[in-house]
């Protein structure tokens, strides 16, 4: 056999490893909780690695705990074409998110070998490390620091809601690598994923050509008030930091709706307080928010109305506030001729695609700023997804898988 324009990825093959991969982490019905660096995620690792060695990969493990399986070319003297996703969850996910591209990545290697096609360039397939943030944020920090947006050890000092550090549980599951968390010269980067969202499901598309994503701003801020009586102390006396956070996020709420309209979101999805108990005010909260829409222009007015909220949010409950992390991703971030090489392979096999933008946060945002990156989107039902009942079929799965493979390849061999 040889790789031909005719050449098909095995679906039944990447099917089994995602079925596989259901096992190991089960949450609620249906879905995973396979958070990143607990003992599941080690499992899991244990099992995808014994896998590209099975497949012929060498495997390596960078600072951070990702992990790059690398299939060498016939001129290893060329930068590399990486395929990458994740493979930790949220704390209710699904089987699916993430899971999916980094075994499609191996999917394409196993491909490849069937056909007995060494391509130019070498292959390496990626699983970043906590991309989800469920348990350690902000998320997507391994491919953040990978491209040189944060450094190592602000990421190994990150602490868990369970008191747990990021490199301490690194060196626990065995996954304190020694490749140097540095992104090195890269040909290009390629993310398939299941969309997230309701748009190709709906419109029964087999496939999504990903032009850009939604430009969304993020940030985390820590509120500062002080303990006291619930009962005794008066009102104007108060420095409730709980309240703080709690105006803030309720503020950003508002700020959502007030651009639904033209599809802006705004989410307050995190509020931590201390000591968070009853008959005592709270003296610390932390809460985590976002903006997003997709003109840009409108994305920042959100984000600095987010910002003033932070501020207003505080002096209304006397308090004090730091923003302690703020990110950026989205925009038109994506490789023209990427986007293009993915469209044209989607017409020439006849699959049903269209153009789509995506609206989360993805690993290959981060990529995208250093190395020409471009992203397949595959429909999941009725876009439900960071839920036990997120579900995609095999056949969802059969235009995108497919499509990564020979675009990996013209990539690759060119």
């Amino acid at each position: 056999m040889t790789f031909s324009a005719d050449t098909r990825a095995d679906l039944d093959r990447f099917w089994s490893t995602l079925e596989t991969s259901a096992q190991i982490g089960v949450g609620r019905p249906g879905g995973l909780s396979r958070l990143t660096l607990s003992d599941d995620d080690r499992q899991m690792r244990d099992v995808f690695t014994g896998w590209c060695r099975d497949a012929g990969l060498s495997v390596e493990v960078d600072e951070l705990g990702s992990i790059f399986a690398r299939r060498d070319g016939t001129d290893n003297s060329l930068p590399p074409i990486l395929i990458g996703s994740h493979l930790d969850t949220q704390i209710n996910g699904g089987r699916f998110d993430g899971i999916a591209g980094v075994l499609a990545g191996l999917e394409v290697v196993r491909s490849l070998n069937d056909a007995g096609h060494v391509t130019r360039r070498p292959i390496v397939v990626v699983d970043w490390t906590n991309e989800e943030g469920a348990r350690f944020s902000p998320p997507m920090v391994a491919s953040g620091c990978f491209v040189g947006k944060y450094a190592v050890d602000w990421v190994k000092d990150l602490i868990g809601d369970d008191g747990a550090r990021f490199g301490d549980e690194l060196a626990r599951i065995g996954y304190d690598g020694s490749r140097p968390c540095k992104a090195g010269e890269i040909d290009a980067y390629y993310e398939l994923h299941i969309e997230q969202g309701p748009i190709l499901d709906a419109e029964k598309r087999q496939v999504g050509v990903v032009t850009g994503g939604y430009p969304s701003h993020g940030m985390r801020v820590q509120f500062s008030g002080q303990t006291a009586h619930t009962g005794p102390t008066p009102m104007d006396l108060r420095h409730n930091a709980l309240i703080a956070g709690a105006r803030f996020l309720t503020a950003v709420d508002d700020i959502g709706w007030d651009f639904a309209v033209g599809d802006g979101k705004a989410t307050g999805s995190r509020l931590a307080a201390w000591p968070n108990k009853p008959g005592i005010l709270s003296d610390s909260a932390q809460a985590i928010a976002d903006v997003r829409h997709p003109d840009p222009v409108t994305a920042r007015v959100m984000a600095e109305k987010m910002r003033r909220a932070v501020f207003e949010s505080a002096a209304k409950a006397g308090c004090t506030a730091v923003i302690e992390d703020e990110w950026f991703w989205g925009g038109d971030i994506f490789d023209a001729e990427m986007v293009a090489g993915i469209r044209d392979e989607a017409k020439r096999m006849g699959y049903d695609w269209r153009d789509i933008q995506s609206q989360a946060g993805h690993d290959a945002y981060f990529l995208a700023t250093h190395c020409p990156t471009a992203m397949i989107f595959t429909p999941c039902e009725g876009g439900i997804t960071h839920n036990n009942a997120e579900n995609c079929g095999p056949d969802d799965f059969l235009a995108g898988l497919n499509i990564l493979l020979h675009a990996v390849v013209a990539r690759a061999d060119r």
